[in-house]
C-alpha cells in the first residue's frame, strides 16, 4: 500500500475478476471490501455463483504472465498445489478437423485445471494482503450516489444471515458481479446509459465429469483439446488433474447439447473426430455425474460509448465482456483489465470512467476478434459478418491446415490464440509464405496422427 493511500473500495463480486481487481485495489486504497453472494472463506468445490466452476479453466499464456505480475510466485504455488502447467504448444494436444497440430516449442506457460482450486489459491492471496476483507453471504442491493447521480458514493449491501440492510461508504465501487451484472440498469436508473451491446449467439453447452483412469491417456501432456470447428462442430477438452485423474468437457453448440447421463456422454465423445477422447475415458471411473452449463452467447457492454458516466464506479471482467468459454479468455482477460485498473491507480485520485474504459476497450479488441470471428466462422451462428470477418476466417482455416506440418505456423497461431501477439501479427509475410506453401502439398501428406508425439521437454515446462 503507498504512502498516499486513499479511503476504502468496495468490490462487487469476489470471483476472480472481483479478486484481481482487489490485489490492485489494495496497493492504493487503505481499506478494500469484497462483497459476494457465497460463502466463500473456506470454499473449494463448485458454488452457487460460479456454476461454471465444474467445468475446464485456465490461465492462457498472457493470462499467466499476468497473475505473475498481479500475485507473484503464483504458478509455482498452483504447481505446488497440484495444478497443471506445460508448455503451450508442446504439452497440449491440440486437434482441428481431426489433425493434430505440429508441436511448436513456444516457451509460453498455460496453467489450468479444476476453477475451484484455482479461485481458491487466487483468494487466499488476495485476502492476505493488507487492509483485504471479505464480506460474504450478503446481496448487493444498488449503489448510493449523490442527489444528481454523477457520482457514486457508496453501495448498500443486505446481509442474509443477520437479516440487516448496510450502506459501505466508498470512493470507489468495483462492478465484478459477471455476466448478471445490473449496472446498465443502475446507470439508466441514474439518468444515464443505456449501454451499447454487440452480442453473438453461439447456444454452447459444455457438459463435464471427472475420472480415474485405467491408464495413462497424456504420456506427459497437460491436455488433449479436439477444437469443434465448421466441419466438426463438437469439441473436447481433457485436462489431467494430476495423478490418475482427469477433467472431461465436452461441448455442443446451436442446440446441440452433450448429454449428462453416463451411456450418452461416452457416446457424445465417441463421435469426436479423433479416437483420443474415447479412448482415454472408454474404461475410466467417473468421479462425479455429467453436468452441464449454457452459455447463450457473447456479450460485450460498450461503456466506453455511453455519453455521461458518473464518477466512482467502474466495471471489469463478464460484467464488461462474456466471451464464448471454449477459447478460455476469462481469467486472463480479468487479469489484463486489472493491470490496466493498475496504471489508472497510479495517478492518484480516482481513476476516471470514460478513460478507464478506453483502455478497457483496447484490451477486449483482440480477444473479442479472435472468439468472435472464431464463432462466426461457424454458418448458423447469428452476428455480422463483414467482408474483413469472412476473409480472416478463409484464412485461419487455410492456418489450421498449414499448423498440422509446420511447428512455426503452430507457434504464431498459439501466439494469437495465447493472446500473446494481436490477431493481424498471423498475416505478417514469413507466416503467411508458410501457410501458401504448406497449402501447395498434398491434402493430408503431413498430417500429424492422434496419440502423443516423442518431443523434447521444454525448458520452461513444470507441468
Amino acid at each position: 500500500m503507498s504512502d498516499t493511500a486513499r479511503g476504502r473500495a468496495v468490490v462487487l463480486g469476489a470471483s476472480m475478476a472481483g479478486l484481481f481487481a482487489a490485489s490492485v485495489l489494495a496497493e492504493a486504497y487503505g481499506e478494500v471490501v469484497l462483497v459476494d453472494r457465497d460463502r466463500l472463506a473456506d470454499a473449494t468445490e463448485v458454488r452457487r455463483g460460479a456454476p461454471q466452476g465444474r467445468h475446464l479453466h485456465g490461465l492462457l499464456a498472457r493470462g499467466q504472465q499476468a497473475i505473475e505480475e498481479l500475485l507473484p510466485g503464483f504458478t509455482d504455488e498452483a504447481t505446488a498445489a497440484g495444478l497443471r502447467s506445460g508448455d503451450l504448444g508442446t504439452r497440449i494436444r491440440w486437434y482441428f478437423n481431426g489433425h493434430r497440430l505440429k508441436p511448436a516449442e513456444t516457451g509460453l506457460l498455460v496453467v489450468g485445471g479444476y476453477r475451484p482450486g484455482i479461485e481458491a489459491l487466487v483468494r487466499r492471496r488476495v485476502l492476505a494482503l493488507p487492509g483485504v476483507r471479505l464480506v460474504e453471504d450478503a446481496d448487493v442491493v444498488a449503489p448510493v450516489a449523490t442527489a444528481d447521480g454523477n457520482r457514486i458514493t457508496g453501495v448498500r449491501i443486505y446481509h442474509r444471515s443477520a437479516d440487516v440492510a448496510e450502506v459501505l461508504d466508498a470512493d470507489l465501487v468495483v462492478d465484478a458481479t459477471g455476466r448478471g451484472s445490473r449496472t446498465p440498469t443502475w446507470l439508466t436508473e441514474l439518468g444515464h446509459g443505456p449501454v451499447p451491446e454487440e452480442r453473438i449467439k453461439i447456444g454452447l453447452t459444455y457438459t463435464s465429469a471427472r475420472f480415474r483412469f485405467s491408464h495413462d491417456p497424456f504420456h506427459g501432456d497437460v491436455s488433449i483439446n479436439p477444437v469443434a470447428t465448421p466441419a466438426h462442430p463438437r469439441g473436447a477438452f481433457l485436462a489431467t488433474l494430476g495423478g490418475d485423474t482427469g477433467l472431461l468437457s465436452l461441448t455442443g453448440i446451436l442446440g446441440d447439447e452433450p448429454p449428462t447421463d453416463r451411456e450418452g456422454f461416452l457416446a457424445y465423445a465417441a463421435s469426436l473426430p479423433v479416437p483420443d477422447i474415447i479412448d482415454a475415458i472408454r474404461d475410466a471411473e467417473f468421479l462425479d455425474e455429467p453436468g452441464s452449463f449454457r452459455f447463450p452467447a457473447s456479450v460485450r457492454r460498450r461503456y466506453e460509448r455511453v455519453s455521461r458516466l458518473p464518477e466512482g464506479l467502474l466495471v471489469v471482467g463478464d460484467a464488461v465482456c462474456t466471451f464464448n468459454p471454449v477459447y478460455g479468455q476469462g481469467m486472463t482477460v480479468a487479469a489484463l483489465e486489472a493491470l490496466v485498473l493498475r496504471r489508472h491507480l497510479a495517478g492518484g485520485g480516482t481513476p476516471g470512467p470514460r478513460a478507464f474504459f478506453a483502455d478497457i476497450s483496447r484490451q477486449l479488441d483482440a480477444p473479442w476478434e479472435v472468439a468472435g470471428g472464431g464463432d462466426l466462422a461457424h454458418p448458423r451462428v447469428e452476428g455480422p459478418r463483414p467482408l474483413k470477418v469472412r476473409m480472416a476466417n478463409a484464412y485461419i482455416a487455410r492456418v489450421h491446415a498449414a499448423a498440422t506440418r509446420d511447428s512455426r505456423v503452430t507457434d504464431a497461431f498459439l501466439r494469437v490464440a495465447g493472446l500473446i501477439d494481436p490477431p493481424q501479427s498471423i498475416m505478417r509475410p514469413s507466416v503467411l509464405l508458410r501457410v501458401l506453401r504448406a497449402g501447395r502439398q498434398p491434402a493430408g501428406s503431413a498430417a500429424t496422427p492422434s496419440g502423443p508425439l516423442p518431443t523434447r521437454p521444454p525448458a520452461r515446462d513444470r507441468g
